[in-house]
């Protein structure tokens, strides 16, 4: 069945790991970490896979490279090899887990910190790490399987994700008593855009057109960065209904937007079904997580 496979030399795991890292570094510069030495066995490598399946791997791109469609599909196919290998592997020798989760700095801070912490109490004998990846991101890693989780605002991924909801959340806005706004006030400068904003343009952008639409006196990459420069109570601000300033402060007060806060958006729980194929403790894992995030989301976005 495998005979052509091994009737030559040039195919081997050293060589299949380096066009890995070539394709996720975008050059063997950078792969090989300026290593000279390392850039040569690089180049050979790949050339001697290039050899072996008489097809080319690797192409110019400006000062880089990057992975033709040959290449991107050895790349899958070795991912996914080697993946199971791991597995393997750390089943044989009984070794923790370690289940990589991407998702906004927000998202991360807010609720997945707080569960993870808490994941004792569950038995979860498996360990966790986190990033701050974007949606586009978050979907390109899956498909790498360099992620084994994310959330995602976008329920439009490529085949074969898949995503479960873990809830919906609004946003509000927040302004601080020392604008001396009334209500009223508030509100119409908000609609002529006279209002001094600050808006998390990075997490809204792959959500709605709010980041478009309303014109923003500054702008951050998450709602972490302007929860904190509220604190100096010269900003109002947009938050979701799950992160507010404090909910007994005297020092902001929530304006009722009703178009701002009939706009409803969504967390969902994005996985591969081919790591779950790969590495079937993962599956439990999966429900674990969209279990309890759900069940936090929903505490924490409830009304009083």
């Amino acid at each position: 069945m495998f005979t052509r496979l091994f009737a030559e030399s040039g195919l081997s795991l050293d060589r299949l790991r380096a066009l890995l890292k070539v394709g996720a570094a975008g050059s063997i510069v950078k792969a090989a970490g300026g290593d000279a030495v390392r850039q040569s066995q690089y180049s050979r490598q790949i050339k001697e896979l290039e050899d072996f399946f008489r097809a080319k791997l690797i192409e110019r791109q400006g000062k880089g490279t990057r992975l033709t469609s040959h290449g991107k599909e050895l790349a899958r196919i070795s991912r996914f090899f080697m993946v199971g290998l791991s597995n393997f592997q750390r089943g044989c020798l009984a070794e923790e887990q370690t289940f990589r989760i991407g998702a906004s700095a927000t998202f991360i801070r807010q609720f997945l910190v707080r569960m993870l912490a808490e994941k004792s109490s569950h038995g979860d004998d498996a360990a966790y790490a986190t990033e701050v990846v974007s949606d586009g991101e978050i979907e390109r890693r899956l498909h790498d399987l360099t992620l084994d989780f994310g959330v995602v605002g976008n329920t439009l991924l490529s085949r074969p994700l898949q995503t479960k909801l873990l809830g919906t959340w609004t946003l509000n806005l927040w302004v601080p008593r020392r604008l001396r706004l009334s209500q009223a006030k508030a509100a119409e400068d908000f609609e002529q855009q006279q209002l001094p904003l600050a808006l998390a343009l990075h997490e809204l952008e792959n959500l709605d057109a709010i980041s478009k639409t309303y014109q923003a006196r500054l702008t951050y990459d998450s709602f972490l960065d302007v929860l904190a420069v509220m604190e100096g109570e010269e900003m109002a601000a947009m938050l979701p209904n799950f992160l507010a300033p404090t909910k007994n402060s005297k020092c902001f007060v929530r304006i009722p937007i009703p178009k701002l806060e009939s706009k409803v958006f969504q967390f969902h729980l994005a996985w591969n079904p081919r790591l779950l194929r790969l590495n079937p403790p993962a599956i439990r894992k999966r429900d674990w997580l969209a279990e309890a995030l759900n069940r936090m989301m929903a505490r924490d976005t409830a009304e009083d």
